[in-house]
């Protein structure tokens, strides 16, 4: 079974989508459109954007991890960022199912639409936010609420959606708080490790797509999309970046018992302390494939053999579909230069994005490759040091970077504002794609790296890039 064929129309009442570019249909975009030929001009990350919605959203076998899990956790993605158009596009195609496995006590799919709208109100909250894992960066911890259903919601959403959703809120707006104990819970809830990859992979490929239209929604029109009455802006839980003395740890997945092996921890690995250019390594929670056993699928998705080695690549190669998709927008976006910003501003908007989520293992490789680019090294520490407000000694660069923290933010804050500034600064429309998809796609990067393992020093495991 495949919903390629659901319908739902778009901005302005367009036709219906019948395998139309996602992409573009949350943006409003039309293909005959000037912003639809500046998407062409990264046509590896358009096509692969829309191969990653298919791999995640409609794959051909979708196994236990049914299409109404699917769609359910991207309405409630949709509903935590605050992208209206996006929400009832998801919530379209949840709701034009004849219901699947997987999904207990949802009488119909329109209920299970109205039970996830529900626990996106109650769900609602700001972010990047959470305790950061670094004992340096403790004074940047910000105040983070554990979401969890309540008893009622969690009866009509089943076990198995409940834990789902639980993970999704955690990955949407407290990445940087992610743990060995939330895979667990995911795995007591009986959740396979192949479908424990592909929920992550799913919740932070939606953080990238929801990104990347709203920012070409912005571009297209000036102005930034609806977003209803979101509960979040309204919410006493402070700026994004204020500083507390407590924040919440995770609530409700610790102490989990009776899972396998599967999540492992090392209480003796030589963690960083803070931000930093020098190189590190990354250790997986989630064991990965082993070397020897990759299927040539797997091998396949790699895109490069010598991912082979790397355990990051190897746990995503538990989805190939979605790691290959994934993989080939990563390097459009960064490394084909026919146009657009080069490869240091690229670089910039993927470490700004880091430093916004709190991720310290992108932040290291992309800070050394945006000094590597520009011969900056200073000026990069200092936005690793200081954080987004830094000084960067020149507005171009302090554009880029503003926008990608405001990209990062949920509910979605990049605005008009952002544009006007890049513009000023000397950037033209293709340049604002390229600093939108950069720092879009890290958002995507940032969660599977915070989510599914964490840093090491010194760097002995090989160079996963992000």
């Amino acid at each position: 079974m495949s919903t390629t064929a659901a319908t739902t129309s778009t901005p302005g009442g367009a036709a219906p989508r019948d395998g139309a570019d996602v992409v573009d249909l949350l943006a409003g975009i039309s293909a005959d459109s000037p912003l639809s030929r500046t998407r062409d001009q990264r046509p590896g990350a358009r096509e692969n954007a829309q191969r990653s919605f298919e791999a995640l959203l409609e794959p051909a076998e979708p196994g236990r991890f049914s299409y109404a899990e699917r769609y359910a956790v991207a309405l409630f993605t949709a509903r935590l960022h605050g992208f209206d158009h996006a929400a009832a596009f998801y919530a379209d195609l949840l709701g034009d199912l004849a219901g699947g496995p997987g999904v207990e006590d949802a009488r119909t799919p329109r209920g299970l639409v109205d039970t996830v709208e529900r626990a996106a109100r109650a769900a609602a909250a700001r972010g990047p936010a959470g305790t950061y894992r670094e004992p340096g960066l403790a004074a940047e911890s910000t105040p983070a609420t554990a979401w969890t259903p309540d008893p009622a919601l969690a009866r009509e959403l089943g076990p198995r959606l409940s834990a789902a959703l639980v993970h999704t809120h955690l990955l949407v707006v407290r990445p940087r708080e992610a743990s060995p104990a939330a895979l667990r819970a995911l795995l007591a809830a009986g959740w396979s490790a192949d479908h424990v990859v592909s929920l992550s992979q799913l919740v932070a490929f939606l953080t990238f797509q929801l990104r990347t239209a709203w920012g070409l929604a912005v571009l297209r029109t000036g102005t930034a999309p609806s977003r209803g009455e979101h509960p979040a802006t309204a919410a006493a839980q402070g700026e994004p970046g204020e500083p507390v003395e407590q924040v919440s740890g995770v609530s409700g997945v610790s102490g989990v018992s009776g899972v396998s092996d599967l999540v492992v921890e090392d209480p003796d690995l030589h963690r960083p302390d803070r931000f930093t250019q020098q190189p590190l390594g990354w250790v997986p929670w989630l064991r990965p494939v082993p070397e020897e056993d990759l299927t040539e699928f797997q091998r396949e998705a790699l895109v490069e053999p010598v991912r082979a080695k790397m355990p990051y690549f190897r746990l995503l190669a538990r989805d190939p579909e979605a790691l290959r998709a994934r993989t080939l927008t990563d390097l459009d976006i960064f490394f084909n230069t026919s146009s657009g910003i080069g490869r240091a501003e690229r670089e910039l908007a993927a470490t700004a994005t880091s430093r916004r989520n709190g991720c310290v293992f992108c932040a290291h490789v992309h800070a050394a490759a945006a000094s590597r680019e520009s011969g900056r090294s200073e000026d990069v520490q200092r936005l690793l040091d200081e954080g987004i407000p830094a000084d960067l000694g020149d507005e171009r660069w302090n554009a880029v970077v503003a926008a990608s923290a405001h990209l990062a933010d949920t509910p979605l804050a990049f605005g008009a504002g952002d544009v006007e500034r890049l513009r000023s600064a000397g950037l033209d429309d293709a340049e604002v794609v390229d600093v939108v998809n950069g720092a879009a796609f890290f958002n995507w990067a940032n969660r599977l790296m915070l989510s599914l393992g964490e840093p090491e020093v010194p760097a002995h495991r090989g160079g996963e890039r992000a």
